[in-house]
């Protein structure tokens, strides 16, 4: 309960019952990500890049940082410029945001009202169901399939109404890893033509798979990147929100003019510079991936294929207690037991993080 007295002054007085939020938050699970101690671990449980990123970022703030630039609100015109000829769209056809998380909270605002159809998978991104429940959306969760953890398209074709309003689609997916190709896509997309259906490529460096240039062909496609994975800028929290140029007008409209910090923008102009950094952090993620997969059939380690920089495994009922003692000697994992039971998630970082993984986990599983 809020009912307290105090005694401030001009405030003396018995303070009322504190106001009372809207439903759909009362009914909203609350979500905590560990906030501290992390640093200073190898951090294979949120799957950032996990050697930093790339030095010419570091270089181009020092070099264009200053007390005046600090002073003035963002000014995006540059970086949109360069952005623009990178993922080779249109100046009109994306937005930035903050993070993915804005651009999924900026789909919701936008497209979808109070008790609107929203589908969404089941395990997957927390924050798409987290925003929708804000907004009052009836969600609807179509689940991976329980032995594989293969992508359910034909349960969301047949899941599409007349009144779906959004579907909401992690390619590839996090925590499965699971990925599905283009043409899968377009299916979803012209099965649902009345509804907005985002495709989140958060881990599209390493899955090779995009629709980005499919948004001038389908009114109703967005896409959505991050510099917070293979980048290696989640402390930045920069992102991209890809449609027609029509539907960015209506995503403007809902969006705050200021939501991208100077300081990500212009770490955003310099990532994109530096590709061969990110080839070749992509390269030693997949046979840091590779690895770890073989690992764990030495091991005996059920685990789920990735089209992702990560690797979902089954720890049956020692899921916990791996990801506590990993904890304990300096190895961070996601475990992931409260969706997917019995499970825990580790990042692909490098060939000799993930050998120090498996070293360690070793030790312990055979204990």
């Amino acid at each position: 309960m809020c009912k307290t007295s105090f005694s401030l002054s001009g405030c003396e007085g018995q303070a009322k019952a504190c106001p009372t939020p809207r439903e759909a938050v009362r009914r909203m699970a609350p979500y905590s990500p560990p906030s501290a101690g992390r640093e200073g671990k190898l951090r294979l449980d949120f799957n950032e890049n996990t050697v930093g990123c790339s030095p010419a970022v570091i270089e181009f703030l020092r070099e264009r940082l200053t007390a005046d630039r600090l002073s003035i609100y963002p000014e995006y015109v540059e970086a949109v410029e360069e952005l623009a000829g990178f993922f080779g769209i249109s100046k009109r056809e994306f937005t930035l945001t903050n993070g993915t998380d804005e651009a999924i909270q900026l789909l919701v605002n936008t497209y979808i009202d109070d008790g609107g159809d929203v589908i969404v998978l089941k395990p997957s991104y927390a924050m798409y169901r987290f925003y929708a429940d804000l907004a009052g959306a009836a969600v609807r969760e179509i689940e991976f399939r329980r032995e594989t953890l293969a992508f359910p398209l034909e349960e969301i074709l047949t899941a599409i109404s007349p009144s779906t309003r959004a579907i909401l689609v992690a390619n590839p997916n996090n925590p499965t890893g699971t990925g599905i190709d283009a043409e899968d896509v377009r299916r979803i997309l012209e099965a649902a033509p009345g509804a907005v259906v985002l495709i989140d490529e958060a881990y599209f460096e390493f899955s090779g798979v995009t629709v980005l240039p499919c948004i001038r062909a389908y009114p109703n496609l967005f896409v959505s990147r991050t510099f917070s994975k293979v980048y290696g800028m989640a402390a930045m929290r920069c992102g991209c929100l890809f449609s027609s140029s029509e539907n960015v007008q209506w995503l403007k409209k809902a969006q705050s003019p200021y939501s991208v910090n100077s300081l990500a923008a212009l770490a955003a102009r310099a990532a994109i510079r530096d590709q061969d950094y990110i080839t070749q952090y992509v390269a030693e993620a997949l046979e840091a991936r590779a690895l770890l997969c073989d690992g764990f059939d030495r091991l005996g380690i059920r685990y789920y294929p990735s089209r992702a920089n990560f690797v979902l495994f089954q720890a049956a009922d020692r899921s916990i207690e791996i990801r506590d003692t990993l904890r304990e000697r300096g190895v961070l994992v996601r475990d992931r037991s409260y969706e997917v039971p019995g499970c825990v998630r580790v990042t692909a970082g490098t060939r000799q993080q993930a050998q120090l993984f498996l070293t360690e986990l070793e030790k312990l599983w055979n204990r």
